[in-house]
C-alpha cells in the first residue's frame, strides 16, 4: 500500500523501560540494530498498526505497555534504489512513518522475540535513549534523530530514589548491559513519576 508519491504508511515504536533506556533490537542475523517498527496494513489505524507490530517482533500485549506519545505527522524517508526489489524500483520511494513512545509496566520477562515464526530480532538490550546512530542503517538515520527529538518532551522523570535503590540492588547491571539473548531473566519495573522532562540530543 504505497501513497502517491511512492511511500509505504509505517510505524516506529520506542519503547521505554523506567530508567528511560529504550529496547534496541539487533535484527536477525545481522550486526545492525533498530527500533520495531512495521508497515500498515489497509483499514488499521497506525496506533492498530503499533500495537500488532509490538507483539509480533517483541511479543508484547496492549496490558504491558503504556502509550505515552506519537509524533505529529509523518516523518519520511527515501531507501537507496539498490535496497529496493526490481520490481518495485520506479513507485516505490520509501516510508513515511509515525512513531510512538510507549513505556514498559510488564516485566522484561514478557518479551518474546520469537512470538511469531518469522522473527525481526535475535537479541536485545537497553540502551541510553540518545541510541548511537552510527549502528543505524544510514538511511533511516535522519528519521530516527527527528523522532527521538520530538518524542524527548514527553519522556517521564525517572525517581532518583527508586533508580539509587536498583542500582545498590543490581549494581553490575546499568548502562553497560550486554545484548540478551531471545528469553532475557526477569526484571522487575519500578515505578517513575510521570512528570515530563525535556533532555536535549548531544550537541543540541
Amino acid at each position: 500500500m504505497l501513497d502517491r508519491e511512492g511511500f509505504r504508511p509505517n510505524v516506529g515504536i520506542v519503547l521505554l523501560n523506567a530508567r528511560n533506556q529504550v529496547f534496541w533490537g539487533k535484527r536477525l542475523k545481522t550486526h545492525s540494530w533498530q527500533f520495531p517498527q512495521g508497515g500498515i496494513k489497509h483499514g488499521e489505524t497506525p496506533e492498530q498498526a503499533m500495537l500488532r507490530e509490538l507483539h509480533e517482533e517483541v511479543g508484547l500485549h496492549p496490558e504491558h505497555v503504556q502509550i505515552i506519545a506519537r509524533t505529529r505527522d509523518w516523518l519520511r524517508y527515501e531507501v537507496p534504489e539498490h535496497f529496493i526489489r526490481k520490481d518495485a524500483r520506479g513507485h516505490y520511494r520509501g516510508q513515511k512513518q509515525i512513531w510512538f513512545l510507549l513505556r514498559l509496566v510488564g516485566r522484561d520477562s514478557d518479551m518474546n522475540l520469537r512470538a511469531t515464526d518469522h522473527p525481526e530480532f535475535d537479541a536485545w538490550r537497553w540502551n541510553d535513549y540518545w541510541v548511537p546512530l552510527d549502528l543505524v542503517i544510514e538511511f533511516k538515520r535522519g528519521v530516527y534523530e527527528m523522532a527521538l527529538t520530538e518524542l524527548a518532551r514527553f519522556l517521564p522523570r525517572v525517581n532518583p530514589a527508586n533508580r539509587y535503590l536498583r542500582a545498590g540492588m543490581r549494581a553490575q547491571r546499568l548502562e553497560g548491559d550486554a545484548p540478551r539473548p531471545l528469553e532475557p531473566p526477569i526484571d522487575p519495573c519500578v515505578g517513575a513519576d510521570p512528570a515530563p522532562d525535556t533532555p536535549w540530543p548531544p550537541g543540541g
